[in-house]
């Protein structure tokens, strides 16, 4: 069996050739990013509903990135989206002191609603 490179400038893949067929050399790219919720839920979201989008970007190596950039963005709406709550609801440090049990109830509450408008924004599009 000879193995041998070939290099196909059209697209840039490099294919091995095994027997009779050129297999394309596909991997994946060197940067090693730790993947929180919200980048796993987008990639399990990819892999099961959008996979015409997951191979291209697969492909071309742009996974990881999409990923990074997805988990950081929903990151930061969600913690804007908790600032905007607290602001409507008069939710203060004060009250946090005062009564200890409403605030965490306030608080848990801002966290679900930014989550859930965040996964209907960024992960489940």
């Amino acid at each position: 069996m000879e193995n041998k490179e070939v290099k196909e400038n059209k697209y840039g893949i490099e294919y091995t050739k095994q027997g009779d067929y050129y297999m394309p050399n596909l991997v994946l790219e060197k940067e090693k990013i730790v993947l929180n919720k919200y980048g796993k839920m987008r990639l399990k979201f990819l892999k099961e509903n959008k996979k015409a989008e997951y191979t291209i970007m697969f492909v071309n190596g742009t996974l990881n990135k999409h990923l990074k950039e997805i988990q950081e963005t929903a990151e930061k709406r969600i913690d804007i989206i908790i600032k905007q709550l607290k602001q409507q609801n008069n939710l203060t440090e004060e009250i946090k002191n005062t009564d200890q049990l409403y605030w965490v109830g306030m608080m848990n509450n801002f966290k679900s609603t930014a989550e859930e408008i965040v996964l209907n924004e960024l992960i489940y599009v």
